[in-house]
C-alpha cells in the first residue's frame, strides 16, 4: 500500500466517510471525476426566453411537481415606452387564462440621482401596487423608464405550485430605474388564493411591449 493510499485509508471512518484530513492535493491530484458525487448545483435551468419587442413572455410548460420551488430571473428588462409597469400573473389552466385570485403586499426603498429624495415605505392601494383578492396582474415595477439606464433586474420565486392542498405563495425582489432618474428596490410578496395547481406564468408590461430582456426559469432541487 502506497503512502498516499495508506494515509487516505487511515482517515476513513467505520461508516465510510473520508475525513477532511485524509484529502490533500496529493491524494486527489490525478482524479478526473467522482462517479457517485452528487451535483453540487441546486438550481436547474429549465428555460430561457428573450424579449424583442414582445407583448409578453409566457412559461406554459415545465411548471409541475418535479420541483417544489421555481425561480425566475429577470435580466435587463427594458420597456419600449416610458413610464411603464412590469407585471406578472399566474394560471391554473396552462395559460389559457391568467386570472388567479391574489392577495399581495409591496414595499420599496428609493433614492434619486440628485441625492435629495430617498425613503423606505409601503406601496399601498393608491396606485394599485398591491392586490386584495384580485385577479389582476401584480406589479413588479411602477413608472419604469425606457432610457438605456432604466432597465430592471430581479427574481421571483414561486413555491410548491403543483400542491393541491394549500394556496400558492410567491416572493419577488426587483431593482429598477424610474423615468424621473431614481433607483427603486421593490419587495413583493403574496399568494395565489387557490388550491388548484399553478402551471403557467406570464410577464408583460401593463401596456406596450417589452423592448428587450431575458427571463430564465430555474427549478430548485428537492433536498
Amino acid at each position: 500500500m502506497g503512502t498516499i493510499t495508506r494515509s487516505l485509508a487511515n482517515n476513513i471512518t467505520t461508516s465510510g466517510v473520508i475525513l477532511p484530513t485524509g484529502i490533500t492535493n496529493a491524494s486527489v491530484a490525478n482524479v478526473t471525476s467522482f462517479a457517485n458525487a452528487a451535483d453540487p448545483s441546486t438550481l436547474i435551468l429549465l428555460s430561457t426566453q428573450t424579449a424583442s419587442a414582445s407583448a409578453s413572455i409566457e412559461f406554459t410548460s415545465g411548471i409541475d411537481s418535479t420541483y417544489d420551488e421555481y425561480i425566475f430571473k429577470f435580466i435587463d428588462i427594458h420597456p419600449e415606452t416610458d413610464d411603464k409597469r412590469f407585471t406578472f400573473n399566474i394560471s391554473s389552466d396552462g395559460g389559457s387564462n391568467y386570472n388567479v385570485i391574489k392577495t399581495t403586499t409591496v414595499f420599496e426603498a428609493r433614492h434619486h440621482e440628485d441625492g435629495v429624495t430617498s425613503g423606505l415605505a409601503y406601496s399601498g392601494r393608491t396606485l394599485s401596487e398591491d392586490l386584495a383578492q384580485s385577479t389582476g396582474f401584480q406589479y413588479l415595477s411602477n413608472g419604469q423608464g425606457n432610457g438605456n439606464d432604466e432597465n430592471l433586474a430581479g427574481t421571483l420565486t414561486l413555491y410548491n405550485p403543483s400542491n393541491t392542498t394549500f394556496v400558492k405563495h410567491f416572493i419577488a425582489e426587483t431593482q429598477w430605474s424610474r423615468y424621473d432618474n431614481a433607483s427603486y428596490r421593490w419587495f413583493i410578496a403574496g399568494y395565489g388564493n387557490t388550491t388548484s395547481a399553478i402551471n403557467a406564468i406570464q410577464f408583460k408590461m401593463i401596456s406596450g411591449n417589452i423592448d428587450e430582456g431575458i427571463i430564465k426559469m430555474y427549478g430548485v432541487k428537492k433536498s
